[in-house]
């Protein structure tokens, strides 16, 4: 009995031994997870400051935003800016003008008389907003089809480069997200024929005056070319002092009519040393010469494809011209 609980004993100790390193080990584990971790949120940390360096060095950068962005995804629109308070206050307007006073209001538009952009845009939405009345929309589908112009609008201006394809898919992948039934992706806010009324507005009002507003709401994008020949030095300019100096010294030399010219016997000018062609003028007779070259292959090709044409229609006139005649052997079984 005393051999088993001392082996009993014995197996315990070495158990207990054995896991104790085991332990050590995970405490070891868990030490390095940790610095894993925080070298992890360092590298993150690193990462998200070089994007966001980027990101405004690319905001800085003219040339960066040449490329036209992305449109976003389209999406149901109701009571995105237009809210249902919004609408009621719109909706208790009594006339054009209140109307548009509480539109510029809703929209953020301080002063629209003395800015251009402010004005269109408030012409813009007063427009739509008596659209929609005359055809009997309800508060829910105004809000949506200001959205939508909104959207639009949005698309339109974000680029001064030319999207107005991808600007019309976009309006209508956006419009039909509001009349077909099939939640959570579209409603069936508006009928067949509001859409139809909605989208000929829209064409007929936005699209087809899409330059000018691309033209008053996108800056001015100018293209600045210049050409620079390897192995060519930059032509001498002479500098406006020297200039200067010789027309005043002209002035000076000039005699009054009051005063009588004296005689000055000038000496013989030098011959001048013939001015050396410089490697602009060089590299333009070699230009002109290619040129001359490539023209002269040019025209006699011309001349030979035109030659055998006239070869092939001679042909053709000579074998019309020719009389028609039977073969022989038809001729004899005829006469038999």
């Amino acid at each position: 009995m005393i051999r088993q609980k001392s082996s009993q004993f014995m197996a315990l100790k070495l158990q207990s031994e054995l896991e104790q390193p085991s332990e050590l080990q995970r405490e070891h584990q868990k030490d390095l997870s940790s610095v894993d971790g925080s070298v992890t949120r360092m590298v993150t940390g690193v990462r998200t400051e070089s994007r966001t360096a980027a990101s405004i060095e690319a905001d800085e950068d003219p040339a960066a935003n040449l490329f036209p962005p992305p449109l976003p995804q389209p999406r149901i629109c109701v009571w995105k800016y237009l809210d249902i308070h919004s609408m009621h206050r719109l909706e208790k307007t009594a006339n054009t003008e209140e109307m548009r006073e509480v539109l510029a209001e809703l929209l953020g538009l301080s002063c629209p008389e003395q800015s251009l952009r402010d004005a269109i845009t408030l012409d813009l939405f007063s427009h739509a907003l008596l659209f929609c009345r005359q055809h009997g929309f309800s508060l829910e589908q105004t809000s949506a089809a200001c959205a939508l112009l909104q959207d639009l609008h949005k698309a339109c201006v974000a680029t001064p480069l030319g999207n107005v394809e991808e600007c019309y898919r976009y309006f209508t992948s956006v419009l039909f997200c509001h009349g077909v039934k099939r939640p959570p992706f579209s409603i069936n806010l508006f009928r067949e024929e509001q859409l139809l009324a909605l989208a000929d507005y829209v064409v007929n009002t936005y699209f087809r005056h899409f330059k000018l507003y691309k033209y008053v709401f996108t800056p001015q994008v100018r293209l600045d070319l210049s050409l620079t020949y390897m192995g060519l030095q930059p032509p001498k300019l002479w500098p406006e002092d020297e200039t200067e100096k010789g027309g005043e010294e002209a002035k000076e030399q000039a005699v009054t009519p009051q005063e009588e010219p004296e005689t000055v016997v000038l000496p013989e000018p030098e011959p001048e040393p013939e001015p050396e062609p410089s490697q602009v003028s060089i590299l333009q007779a070699y230009i002109r010469t290619q040129m001359n070259k490539e023209l002269r292959q040019l025209q006699q090709l011309m001349e030979e494809r035109l030659q055998a044409s006239e070869e092939r229609l001679s042909s053709k006139l000579t074998t019309l011209e020719q009389p028609f005649q039977l073969p022989s052997g038809k001729g004899k079984n005829k006469t038999k």
